[in-house]
């Protein structure tokens, strides 16, 4: 540990510098990195059909207001 720290006094301005400040924060990202749980969304369709697939809520309008329905 003394010799990391005599590194680190030693070599202070290259450490600190933008290169070192970048291999610095790279290493720590890896060291402290979160584990992210990856979702995955898959969609079966079948011919003439209409798909929606979301992350989130979706709200589909399919009439108008003033749409008068046919009979």
């Amino acid at each position: 540990m003394k010799e990391f720290l005599a590194w680190v006094i030693d070599n202070k301005e290259w450490l600190f510098s933008g290169a070192g400040l970048m291999i610095v924060a790279w290493v720590g990202r890896l060291i402290f990195k979160k584990k992210y749980t990856s979702s995955t969304q898959t969609i079966r369709s079948g011919d003439s059909s209409t798909n929606v697939q979301a992350g989130r809520d979706v709200s589909i309008g399919t009439k108008r207001k003033n749409d008068v329905e046919e009979e």
